[in-house]
């Protein structure tokens, strides 16, 4: 048995959740954030049998599109300037995915 860990963009999370569920994997949802953007995240655990790593990789891959936006990040403070708002472009999306072994497995 494995665990999928994903980590996705909120604006992904919940079609990406009926997608696991519909093909008969459970899922479990818990809210994160970022370090760098400072966005909200969610993260997925998926308990999957061996042999259904793959398709829960690939409804992942399927589910998760990586798109560009724009953030506005201050800049560095230096004492006597003005602090200015510096818009940037960024990558954001896609998915992150972990895949451990389980030791052990209990359901109550």
């Amino acid at each position: 048995m494995k665990l999928v860990i994903s980590i996705v963009q909120d604006v992904d999370a919940d079609n990406l959740i009926e997608e696991i569920t519909k093909a008969d994997f459970r899922v479990t949802k818990m809210s994160s954030s970022g370090g760098f953007l400072k966005s909200g995240n969610t993260t997925l655990l998926i308990g999957v049998e061996d042999e259904g790593v793959d398709n829960v990789l690939a409804i992942i891959r399927n589910n998760c599109k990586e798109r560009e936006i724009t953030k506005v990040v201050q800049t560095m403070n230096i004492p006597g300037q003005a602090i200015i708002p510096t818009p940037i472009t960024v990558k954001v999306g896609g998915a992150t995915a972990f895949v451990l072994d389980v030791e052990e497995f209990k359901r109550y």
